[in-house]
Order: structure tokens, then sequence, then C-alpha cells
């Protein structure tokens, strides 16, 4: 089918999707007549998917349930869904009266058993085209599975002038989680947000907090998509992942709930769900991997380069899985078994996790800790998925060569050990810092990291016919592509320049600057009469120039930096890494922060070390857990929490360290090549709130580092030295364009910092902007690319020189604050709605409401912070909600229902039921909350029956909806016991 700007014009783009899918794909066409808007399930389908594929179960349940079996089915259905989840449900299927029904067929690993293959062959795979879920509420297609929703689209067309960033926006503003058919888990498992260019989608909405991943092919290893002769940009979705055996085996063998749990500062363990669906470079390194050892056995090697931040604990996880269970095409097993080398503690418990998920059998997955007996025994017991680490590579590789009539797969995790420098020797006589800085780089030369220590066993065996390698790495170097790689380059490559491009991970070269610059700019500023002097400067532009081992010196530096800048962000959760030259580096370092903290007073920063091993210095030793105050194995979780914001590290923590709030390096050691690209790649994993990162480099060349970068990201670039008063050469040559008014932009920033907008503050705000691109439009269309490449450039210096000083120039920062906003509306063609969500608030500055109405410079503050004031605002708190009214107002945002003030007749009414109920009062008034909750849940069911005659729409909807029940349990037990508690 051919696709020309033409048709698309005459058709409606989600008329092209649909019509590929029940014409090609051969879906069934569903209507919003067979859609059971009560259980969001579609009805029609889903039963004759039952009567065609389980008619002796469909019998049983008929004789029990005569006249209703099709009513019970569904509440039994509904209830399960709400209970374990669609995944589960589908794979699984539900039991009724002893009575099990199959609710999907998937493929089996071989094709033996042909009435399997036949079911298979019987499942519904419908599409429904403007599906209307509830009242006002519709979505462009639904995809159906034997009548349970599975996918969602949103689909937008360039020519209509919308496109994917308005599907987002949709989906984000128009849809609630709280809808059953978008409730997380319960029913459908993916929304997708697609254009004919790019795809974005989710597997949770919660309004503008949604997390859109990218699923996009990728283009010349950058974002979007290929162009395809005589197709859309986004083809391959209908076409191939959309088609029966892909949908079927992405439900079967990718989708999975992730529980992860995590342990607060209270002690208390926190469950976190993710419903994890692959993205399309972990679909396709799958399935391509799949394909050409079904084809070719074992005997091969296959290098598989994703980026850092891609997801590989999950594609590892998927291969391993796959690989373990894959047939060729005579029903023959390809590979005995799999084996995952790596040495990391949370790939195997997510694999042991994921993988009964998708299997449902304990003892696939082993864990080989001991020796080649233990190897021996969990290949005899059937395990065939087994984790090692890098220490007993080495035997395995010599067992696995004894056993010639087997075939293995091995799965080598990069997993470079978060905790290098293990092998170096303890520093027991004292030396100088130039000594101490050899010593350690020779140590760190002779110590061979995760990817050279494989090889050398591999090269030392030699490759076997009967085991298959399958390398994962974010940065391979030569040697791990020559022995992995297919021809000297990766078998599949997801690349740093598309994880970055499509704002996976952040680009830690953006923002880095060598001392020289940071020295320079940081004195311009503070001696050029354009700039309103900051004293924030003035702790750091008196250096001229560093000694090279004045610790001191820098230490200063990094902690007035921190506190001027890096403390702001990420709302103050923003965390720093110093990188030192050698272990006695990183220990005179330790004892200069805590002598200058405390000199200062300083009582909003704390810093931490790591270094092996002991250090001699000036007669006393010190080691990582005497400096730090508790063992090397807390160290993570407490450089997690609010009360240590500095990590500084000695080779540890420089590779496979993990810390998302990470956004400030300071490196005052030599880095090269690898090593300099796995250090500062420490930066950037994306936290919520983290739009950019810091590198301030004490003594590498700006030029070997973008060397060093250059082999794994093509177009790397470093920003360089910028010069501040730039600013102002844009900013004029952006005025002469006539589109920006003083007067807009002052009424536009004023409405921007008021802590809480009403609906015609953002009306005005968009008329503001509006005004601006009005006149933007009006301009020629090589003057306006001028235009929003200027004013582009304008946003990336400001920021820039944010990050290293913050100077305050309060029109220039009304000028930033429009600027990203006005080019929101043109660069972007967001829709009508500005994201007020999305505040440009500058940490520097703090926003104060007053009721001049004017903008000041507030002096005698220690750091300059720019006070913004709105006129008409007072400082009235609103008066507390009742209590009642509270919870209704909670369980309707929870729920999508719409009980108003009436109802809190009824809450009430149970409220003074419960408080009739003399054992409840006792055992309130005896017994701490989470002992009295149980004992109150057990009676409100009878409450509710109580007064259900009274209010039958409100009690109806508590008694057949388990969730609604539970919240309004959790609220009324709470507001119940406080009462009866004060008697």
């Amino acid at each position: 089918m051919i696709i020309t700007p033409n048709a698309l014009k005459e058709r409606a783009f989600q008329t092209v999707v649909k019509e590929y899918l029940t014409t090609i794909n051969g879906y069934i066409e569903g209507t919003n007549q067979d859609y059971n808007r009560q259980y969001a399930l579609d009805e029609t389908h889903l039963f004759l998917f039952l009567e065609a594929t389980q008619t002796k179960a469909l019998e049983k349940l008929k004789d029990i349930y005569k006249g209703q079996y099709q009513q019970k089915i569904l509440f039994r259905l509904d209830h399960e869904l709400k209970r374990r989840g669609m995944v589960d449900v589908l794979r699984n299927g539900i039991k009724d009266y002893g009575v099990h029904l199959h609710l999907a067929y998937f493929q089996p690993p071989t094709s033996l058993n042909q009435d399997l293959m036949i079911l298979v062959n019987q499942n519904r795979i419908s599409v429904t085209e403007e599906l209307v879920y509830k009242d006002e509420g519709r979505v462009d297609l639904v995809i159906f599975l034997n009548g349970l929703p599975v996918l969602a689209f949103e689909l937008k067309n360039e020519f209509t002038g919308q496109d994917v960033d308005d599907a987002k926006h949709q989906w984000m503003y128009d849809r609630s989680g709280n809808d059953t058919l978008f409730r997380f888990k319960e029913r459908v498992i993916a929304c997708f947000a697609m254009d004919t260019n790019e795809v974005f989608m989710t597997t949770r909405l919660n309004g503008t907090k949604t997390f859109f991943l990218p699923f996009n092919k990728g283009d010349n290893n950058g974002k979007g998509n290929p162009i395809v002769d005589g197709k859309l940009k986004t083809h391959y979705v209908w076409e191939d992942v959309l088609s029966r055996d892909s949908l079927l085996e992405i439900l079967d063998k990718f989708v999975y709930l992730k529980v992860d749990e995590e342990e607060n500062e209270e002690g208390k363990i926190i469950t976190k769900e993710t419903l994890v669906f692959p993205r399309y470079h972990q679909r396709d390194a799958v399935k391509k991997v799949l394909s050409h050892a079904k084809a070719w056995g074992a005997g091969h090697s296959y290098l598989i380069q994703h980026s850092a931040g891609s997801g590989k604990t999950n594609t590892i996880s998927w291969l391993s899985h796959r690989l373990s269970t894959l047939h060729n095409d005579a029903n023959e097993s390809v590979f005995d078994c799999a084996i995952v080398v790596t040495d990391r503690k949370v790939l195997d418990k997510q694999l042991q996790k994921a993988v009964y998920q998708l299997e449902h059998k304990a003892g696939m997955v082993a864990k080989i800790e001991g020796d080649s007996a233990q190897l021996a025994d969990s290949l005899n017991k059937g395990a065939k998925i087994i984790i090692t680490t890098i220490q007993k590579f080495p035997f395995i590789l010599d067992k696995l060569g004894t056993l010639k009539n087997k075939s293995f797969a091995i799965i080598i995790d990069e997993a470079h050990s978060s905790t290098s420098g293990k092998n170096m020797a303890a520093l027991t006589t004292s030396l100088t810092l130039e000594e101490a800085q050899k010593l350690d780089e020779e140590a760190e030369e002779i110590e061979a990291d995760t990817e050279e220590k494989i090889i050398a066993e591999i090269t030392r065996v030699g490759k076997q016919s009967n085991i298959s390698f399958f390398a994962f790495t974010a940065t391979p170097k030569g040697s791990t592509l020559k022995m992995f790689g297919t021809h000297d380059k990766p078998f599949h490559l997801y690349s740093m320049k598309q994880a970055i491009e499509e704002k996976f991970i952040l680009d830690v070269l953006k923002n880095y600057v060598s001392y020289k610059t940071y020295f320079r700019i940081a004195k311009k500023i503070e001696e050029d009469p354009e700039f309103e002097s900051a004293k924030a400067t003035k702790a750091i532009s008196r250096f001229v120039s560093l000694h090279p081992h004045n610790i001191d010196q820098k230490t200063e530096i990094i902690i007035e930096h921190f506190r001027k800048v890096t403390q702001k962000k990420l709302g103050g959760q923003a965390k720093a890494m110093v990188v030192t030259a050698s272990r006695l580096h990183a220990v005179r370092y330790k004892l200069s922060f805590d002598k200058y903290i405390k000199q200062k007073g300083y009582t909003d920063m704390k810093a931490l070390v790591a270094f092996s091993g002991t250090v001699k210095d000036g007669g006393n030793e010190f080691s990582e857990t005497h400096m730090n105050g508790f063992s090397e194995t807390q160290l993570p979780k407490k450089f997690d929490s609010d009360e240590y914001q500095v990590l500084l590290v000695a080779e540890k923590y420089q590779t496979g360290f993990d810390q998302p709030k990470l956004h400030t390096m300071f490196v005052d050691k030599k880095l090269k090549n690898l090593k300099a690209v796995q250090t500062l790649q420490r930066l950037n994993r994306i936290y919520p709130g983290k739009e950019d990162t810091f590198i301030l480099d004490f003594v590498n060349d700006p030029e070997d580092i973008l060397k060093s970068f250059l082999p794994y990201y093509e177009d790397a670039v470093l920003e360089g030295d910028v010069e501040p008063n730039e600013l102002y050469s844009i900013q004029q040559e952006l005025e002469n364009y006539l589109i920006l008014r003083d007067e807009e932009i002052e009424k536009f920033v004023e409405i921007i910092y008021k802590e809480k907008l009403d609906k015609r503050d953002t009306e005005l705000s968009n008329n503001y902007i509006d005004l601006a691109v009005k006149r933007y439009s009006a301009l020629l269309e090589e003057e306006q690319r001028d235009f929003v490449s200027k004013a582009r450039k304008f946003i990336n210096i400001y920021m820039f020189i944010l990050q290293i000083t913050p100077f305050v120039d309060v029109e220039l920062h009304k000028l930033f604050v429009f600027l990203r906003y006005f080019l929101k509306k043109v660069a972007l063609k967001a829709s009508g709605k500005i994201n007020l969500e999305d505040k440009i608030v500058l940490e520097y500055y703090s926003i104060k409401k007053k009721s001049e109405g004017s903008i000041t410079l507030n002096e005698n503050r220690e750091d300059y912070k720019v006070s913004i004031s709105v006129s008409g605002g007072g400082l009235n708190e609103p008066p507390p909600k009742d209590p009642l009214t509270a919870i209704l107002e909670r369980l309707n945002t929870k729920n999508g229902t719409e009980f108003s003030e009436h109802e809190k007749l009824s809450l009430q009414q149970l409220v003074e039921i419960a408080k009739e109920d003399q054992t409840l009062s006792t055992q309130a008034q005896n017994n701490p909350y989470d002992d009295f909750i149980l004992g109150f849940r057990k009676s409100f069911i009878e409450y509710v029956v109580e007064g259900y005659e009274k209010n039958q729409e409100f009690y109806g909807k508590v008694l057949e909806d388990d969730v609604f029940r539970g919240q309004l349990e959790d609220d009324m037990g709470q507001y119940v016991y406080e009462i009866l508690n004060k008697k």
C-alpha cells in the first residue's frame, strides 16, 4: 500500500492505519456497539472467542449461571483484571467456579502441538476506530485481543497542522488514568502517540507527569525515522509491530510487570510497579539475534552496542529467556542453556522475576556462586538460565569445553563494577601527592577491566563451535569489536547520539568547562559594568591560577560553586562528584572539605569519600569506612539520601555507578579515551527536573575529551569558550526584528511566576505569546529561521553562563523565560495551551509574592536573589476543607467519578453507624491505627449494606468496585479512628 501526500490529505491518517490492519494484517473491525463501557471490554468479540475455542468450559458455566452466564463471566473477569492485571490474565486465564477460561493462546516454541497451533489462529484481534469509552470521551484507535483492550493510539497528521506533541498533550490533559479503559495494569497496556514521522508510548497515564518513551527506529544513528520510498516514516508500527504474530509475541514474551522494592528513610519497604513494554530498539535487537541464531545455530558472536540508559537490563532479560527456549525449524533446541555473566546483583533479582512472569515456572533461573560441580548440578536439574560472575567465567568456559554434546549461549553484561580498584595495594608508606598519583596511575593501567578479562579468557580457550557469545556494551573497545563484532562492527546499535537526541540520556559535553574558561567568564562578569555584579562570583574569580596540588584552593572553588549553583538544581536534591587523581588525593580532599565546611559554618552540605584499601599520610592511616563512619556497602544508599551532597572518588564509582541525581562533576584527574567517556557519563541519567549537567575540569584539555567521545558519538560537540557580552549583542539583534515587546514580556513573566494560575492567567499568558508569534509569522521564511536560531543561541549561552556563576541581570532573565515559551509555540507547534506546569523558575532566584506589582533586586541578600512580585496577591491561606468533602474529592480524582456534596450525607451516615459500634470504639481507643484499620475493614461492608437503601448509586459503587471500596476504607478508617480515638 503506497501512501502519497495527496492520498493522506484525502483520508484521515487513522483510516490509513486501520485499513492496513483490517485488510493486510487480518484484524477484525470492531464497533462501539460491541464495547461494554462499564467493564471497558469488547463484549461481542470476547464471547465469540470463548464460544469458538472453549465450548465445553462455557457450557459448564451456562449450567451454573443459566441466563446470567455472560454477566457473571464479565464480573469475574473484571475482578481478576483488577486483582492480577491484564498481562497475567492474558497469559494465564481465569477460573470461575472451578472452570478454567483461557483469554488468549500464544505461539509455542515448537510446531509439534498442532491443536495449540489451531487455537492460536483463532485469537480474535480487533481494532475499533473512534472508540467512545465514556460520555464526551473518545480515542482514535483501540486494539483488542479477544475483547480485552491491549493498545490505544492517538494519531496526528501534520497535514492538518498537528503532530506527535499534540498527541502526547492529548493523552496528558484530556485522558485520565482513572478511566477504566486506561487504568494502570488493569486494561490498556500501552498508549501510543503517533504522527507520520515519530512515535512515543507510555504504559501509565499520570496527567502532566506522564512519561513517554520514544518508539522510533532512529535515523542515521540519531532520533526519528528514516525516509522509506512510497511509505510514511512510521509505517513500521502498523506493518511490522502490529502484525498478528508480532503483537502476540510482544504480549506473550516481552511485556511484564517490574516490581522494585526500595527502603525509604524511615526503613519502610516501598513497592514500585512499572509495566514494561519493549522500546523499538530492544525488540528489534532481540528479534534479529533470535532470527540469526535460529538459522545458523551455535558458534557465533554478537555485539549489541546499546547506549547507557537504553534499558540493557530488560534487553538481557528478554534475550536470555528467548535463547533458552529457542528452537530451529526442525523443532530442535538451538541452545541447552543460556549463561549470563554479570557483576550486578540487580540483574540477578530482576532476571529471576522477569523470567518467572514470562514463563510462570520456578527453577528456570539458577545462580552459580560455587565451583564447576554446582554448574553441572544446575545443568542436570534443567536450569535453562544460569547467572554467574566474571570471577567464575574462566572455570565455566573450561567446564563448557568438556560438554561438546550441548550448546550454550553466553550473554556478557558490560556491568563495569561500581567499586573498581579492588586490586590496588594499600599505601602503607607516606608519599607525596605526585608519587601517589603516579603509583595509582600505574596500578590502574595494570588492572584489566571486565571486557579485557573476558576477551583474554576466550582467547585462552579459543572459540568453541558449541558456544555463542552475546556481548552487551555502550562503549566497546577496539578489542571488543574484533572479538564479538560482525566485520568489526556491532551486530545491533542504539547509539549514544540517538539516546541523547531522544532525550533518554543527557549530553554531558553540553556544559563542559575547563578551569581556564571557567575563571575567564567569572572574572569577566565580575569586572564588566554591563553586568550587575554578583557576590557569588567573588569566591571563584580571585584565583588567577591554580597550583596542580593546591587541594585547599580547589576545595574552596568546588564548595562555593556547589552552594551557589549546583545546590539549587533538582529542587535542592542535586549531587556532585569530585574525581581525584589518587587515593591520597581523595583523603586530602575529604580532610580539606570537612575543615572548610566547619570553618564556614555550613550546615547544608556534607561530603563522602570512596577509595580502596588503606592510605598512610603523615603518620596516620585512613580508610573509606573510617572517614565516612559506616560500611562500604552502605555508601550508595547514604549518598542518595538528603544528608550527603558530594562524593569524592579515587577510581571507585567512576564506572557502573548509577545515581540519577548526579548533576555536577569536578575533574581533578587526567582522563583519556574510554575512561574519560565512562567517567563523565556518570552524569547522563535523566531525573525529574534535570535539564542539564555541568563539568568543571581542572586538568584535562577539552580537545582530548572531545577525541575520547567521538568514537561513541560521531558528532560530539564541546561548547568551548563563550563571551558573556554576546548575550547583549543577540538581545539587540532579536529586538531589531520588532517581534518582542517589553510590556508583553513583563506581563508574561509576571504571570509565569505566580504560585497559582487561574483560567484567566492561562488565557493571558497564551495571548502575550500569540501576539509575538503573529508578528513572527509575518516575517519571510529566511528571517523566521534566523530569529529562531538566534533565540536558541541566546538561551544556550544564558544557561551555560548560569552554570558557571549565578550573575544577575533581570532583563536578560525575563527575555530568557519569554523565549523559552515562544519557541515552544513556533518551533514545536505545540497546541493552544502553554504547559504552565513546566515553569521556568531558575534556581538562583527566589520568587516572592508581594502587593506592589514590581520586579526588584534584593541587594541585601547574600546571593542577590530576584524577587518577582505580582499585584493584588494576598497571603491568606484557603480555609481547610471539611474532611468528608476532601475524601469525596480524592475518590473522584482517582476514579473519574462525579459524586458531590449530596454523597457527603452518605459518608456522614457511615461515620454515624461506625460511631455506634462499641467494639470498634474500644479498638480505636486501645490500639494504634495500623491494628484498628484491620477491624474496621472487616466491619466496613456491614456499614455499607446498612446504608445501601438510602443511596443506591453511591453504595452500589462501593459494593461493586473493589478498588473504589479499598480507597474509601482507607480514607474513612483514618477519619473514624481520629473521631473515636478522641473520645
